[in-house]
């Protein structure tokens, strides 16, 4: 009888697990392949209702994995975000590194270089953290891997053959350890070769603009100029998915796509508004994910570092402070899954140079802001600062491009001229928009006294969460962002802009 009894259970327990896999049924530690664009806006990709950017790898692993809806880069700009990524810790919480162009204090730890420590082959290719400087070894994504070049087909688009670059990695794991690989496409970052969206035989009349934008062709090309270098990162998506494919890795192979923050347009990247923060998330886990599921828990970059550790069967080191959702991707639910998950913070200090006044120059433009499902609140802490930065320097904290040089010729007397001001006028110290009604962020509800409450409510919950962070703009020493060194081209304040 025994012996019978022992022999259902096992055989229970061997359909059980040949049915259905979990993380934790695996023998072998999973691999990571996380794919980060340069500027890509969340909007741009298929999975997320574009229908005029052409992206069918990403939209595939979107297909048959899970889409994040309300995903978050807690600081839009390069760095700053990407800061967060790799130490799984809030912007506000990383010293020097909440900056754009810092050194990266040598105190805090990466994923990266923590899955090293555990056995794990790491690299990337492209763009890694940065810009800026450290301490240590490698970069704060790991060993680069960039020695294999490409002739690209449009000027603006880097030489790097990330797939290529990808694969000579995969290959040198003579060990057969897991990996964790970084692919970081420069693209859709600045610069375009103009006019690339007319060889691709693209359309202008495609073209989804935002509402804070007039409407005309310098405007819908320079959108497609981005187009071009958007549906590149997808090609290198897709090559490095048939590379796993190709020698048998994908089975086990957490894939993660995501972007930095919104596309490098005026009034979205490094500005805290929807399109610049709200960013692409979708996760592939053969096995593990439940395919098409569309997840709503808000989740943050914080997030991913301890999502990706315990993922990979670790603990996550004492420093993050940001909470895992490897629950939620293992979940077989869609909507909200955590329910705990209901909104998120965001923030910004420094990020380029060309903000001065009398308090001295290479000044910051802080701003902190919570974004729940209807609300995004905004608190802008140096409202008499120019939030993009001096217009005497041009603006620096917006990419040069075409449509910035057609906002900033606008003159008062334009019947476009509201356009500039939306992009790079002052703003009020206090910003509320209704995202469900008003997703451009057009409709300021924040002095209208119908939401006076909720907005009272919104901004205590966000200092609390602040305070118990450590985060110093609300603590009273927020000056000191201001007072860390920056790294890029230095600005010759003597010379001002004459245009």
């Amino acid at each position: 009888m025994r012996s019978l009894i022992f022999l259902f259970i096992s055989g229970v327990l061997l359909f059980s697990c040949s049915t259905k896999k979990s993380y934790t049924d695996e023998q072998r530690q999973p691999n990571i392949l996380l794919c980060i664009a340069d500027d890509a806006s969340m909007n741009s990709f298929g999975a997320y209702g574009c229908d005029w950017i052409k992206t069918p790898a990403v939209d595939q692993l979107a297909k048959n994995g899970a889409v994040f809806t309300n995903a978050y880069n807690c600081n839009p700009k390069c760095a700053p975000a990407r800061a967060c990524l790799v130490t799984g810790m809030y912007s506000w919480q990383l010293k020097e590194a909440c900056n754009h162009w810092p050194h990266f204090p040598s105190e805090f730890k990466f994923y990266p270089h923590l899955l090293m420590k555990a056995g794990y082959h790491v690299g990337f290719s492209g763009k890694g953290w940065g810009p800026g400087t450290y301490d240590s070894e490698y970069n704060p994504a790991g060993p680069q891997y960039n020695d294999i070049k490409l002739k690209p087909p449009y000027k603006g688009i880097r030489t790097i053959d990330y797939a290529a670059n990808f694969k000579d990695f995969l290959e040198k794991n003579t060990d057969d350890e897991p990996f964790c690989f970084w692919l970081g496409a420069f693209e859709p970052h600045r610069f375009y070769e103009k006019d690339s969206w007319k060889k691709e035989n693209k359309s202008l009349a495609e073209v989804k603009l935002p509402g804070f934008y007039p409407d005309n062709d310098i405007i819908r090309g320079d959108m497609q100029d981005y187009a071009v270098e958007v549906e590149w990162y997808d090609t290198q998506v897709g090559k490095a998915i048939k590379i796993l494919e190709e020698k048998g890795l994908l089975e086990n192979t957490l894939v993660l796509i995501t972007s930095d923050h919104g596309m490098p347009f005026p009034r979205i990247k490094g500005q805290i508004y929807e399109e610049g923060f709200h960013v692409p998330l979708i996760a592939y886990w053969k096995g593990v994910i439940q395919p098409g599921r569309q997840i709503s828990d808000f989740v943050s970059f914080p997030d991913v570092a301890p999502t990706i550790m315990e993922a990979a069967g670790l603990k996550p080191h004492e420093q993050m402070t940001g909470k895992s959702f490897l629950d939620v991707l293992t979940s077989q639910k869609s909507g909200r899954v955590d329910k705990s998950r209901n909104h998120v913070l965001l923030g910004k200090e420094r990020h380029d140079v060309g903000r001065a006044n009398q308090d001295g120059v290479d000044l910051a433009y802080p701003v902190r802001a919570i974004r729940n499902d209807s609300l995004l609140y905004i608190r802008n802490y140096k409202p008499e600062r120019w939030p993009v930065g001096n217009p005497e320097y041009n603006f620096r904290n917006c990419d040069n491009s075409p449509t910035k040089s057609y906002l900033t010729g606008l003159k008062p007397e334009d019947d476009e001229y509201r356009f500039f001001e939306m992009s790079f006028g002052m703003r009020p110290e206090e910003e509320m928009y209704n995202i469900q009604d008003d997703p451009d962020c057009l409709h300021n509800l924040a002095s209208e006294l119908e939401y006076a409450e909720i907005k009272t409510q919104l901004r205590q919950q966000m200092e609390s969460e602040l305070r118990e962070q450590g985060d110093p703009r609300v603590l009273g020493n927020g000056d000191v962002f201001d007072k860390y060194p920056y790294y890029g081209k230095q600005l010759d304040y003597s010379i001002k802009n004459t245009k």
